[in-house]
Parts: C-alpha cells; sequence; structure tokens
C-alpha cells in the first residue's frame, strides 16, 4: 500500500479560472521540425496575452535546458520528455492558465498518454502539418543538413519515424497557410469551445460538488 496520499486544497481549479477571468487549457502544437511549431507558439502566446489571457509557453528545446536536460532521444527518452512536459503542463491547467506547447512528440502513444492526464476538452492537439520536403528545405536551426550528413542520429523525418495524429482536434497546413492564419485558426477554436469563456461562478460549482 502507498505512503502517499494527495493533500486537498481549499483553491481550486475552478477559482483559479474565475479569477483569471478566463477557462484553461493546452494547446499541443505536434509536428517535424521546421514545421512551423515554435513560431506558431510564440504568435499565439502573443496574441493571448494580448487579450488579457494569462498563458505560458513549453517549448520542447527549451525544456531540454533544464527540466530534461538529461534525457537523450531514443523512444524511451521521447517518452518521459513528453510525459514530464504533459504533467508540467496539466499544472498550469491547474492553475487556471493556458498552456501552449510545442514539441515534435513524434509517437502517438506518448500523446495519448499524454491527452489522457487531462479532463475532457482540456487537451487540444494541434497538427503542424508540413511536408518533410519543405520541412528540409526550411532547416531553420541547420538539422536536418546535419542528419543527412550523419552527425545526428534518430532525427525525425530522416532516419526515426513521425507518426500524424489519426485525429487531431486541429490541423495546420503550414506550407500554404500564413503564420497569422493558424494562430487565427487556433483562437477560433479556442472560443468556439469555450476556453477563452469567463468560467462559471466558482463557488457555486465547488458548492454543488460538495453536496
Amino acid at each position: 500500500m502507498s505512503t502517499i496520499v494527495w493533500q486537498p486544497t481549499p483553491v481550486t481549479k475552478a477559482d483559479r479560472r474565475r479569477l483569471n477571468g478566463h477557462s484553461s487549457c493546452v494547446v499541443w502544437l505536434t509536428g517535424l521540425s521546421g514545421s512551423g511549431k515554435s513560431t506558431i507558439a510564440c504568435a499565439l502566446e502573443l496574441a493571448l496575452h494580448e487579450r488579457g489571457v494569462r498563458t505560458y509557453l513549453l517549448d520542447g528545446d527549451n525544456l531540454r535546458h533544464g527540466l530534461n536536460r538529461d534525457l537523450g532521444f531514443s523512444a524511451d527518452h521521447r517518452a518521459e520528455n513528453i510525459r514530464r512536459t504533459a504533467e508540467v503542463a496539466k499544472l498550469f491547467v491547474d492553475a487556471g492558465v493556458i498552456a501552449i506547447c510545442g514539441l515534435i512528440s513524434p509517437y502517438r502513444r506518448d500523446r495519448e498518454a499524454a491527452r489522457a492526464l487531462f479532463e475532457p476538452g482540456e487537451f487540444v492537439e494541434v497538427f503542424v502539418d508540413c511536408p518533410v520536403d519543405v520541412c528540409k528545405a526550411r532547416d531553420p536551426k541547420g538539422l536536418y543538413r546535419r542528419a543527412l550528413a550523419g552527425e545526428i542520429k534518430g532525427f525525425t523525418g530522416i532516419d526515426d519515424p513521425y507518426e500524424p495524429p489519426h485525429k487531431p482536434d486541429l490541423v495546420l497546413k503550414t506550407d500554404r497557410t500564413p503564420i497569422h492564419e493558424c494562430v487565427k485558426d487556433i483562437l477560433r477554436y479556442l472560443e468556439r469551445t469555450g476556453c477563452l469563456n469567463t468560467p462559471a461562478n466558482a463557488a457555486g460549482e465547488r458548492a454543488a460538488g460538495e453536496r
């Protein structure tokens, strides 16, 4: 029997959402390197910030400078990278914040495990869909060039697979859609699903839950 017991806290997710004036969720951007995930994530966070929405951007590369710096790129390490990131994103969602995650996250099972941590509607999977040849041509960090030269092993899209989502919540075709239109598509989705709405009275929700 585990000796670890969950400690309830008096301030709930609903309370924090009410204080922030909007609901919370995670926008999970997945796609190949060079597909535009980071560019979209940064533009989305700025657009939400200008609306007065509380956000935090969890960039896959940035996380590997700190929280995930002990991880490599084997399948097991990639799974742990996604698990840690999803757990952090869950804390932000509990805090009433919209978390924006930009990671290649190449394997479906890892993304589905991340989704399973959240309540229905809180995990928004956005497939940043861009042909690998376009990503290679962009190559903003020079990684494809290095992978093709054999300097990087296990690089997604070259010698490691990317598994596209079967049923993403949103698909962005970044080889044909400008970044600002991609951001508008995400904002419209968040509006339509209620993530940007002012939540119902949290005290009433909590009281109802206690009955």
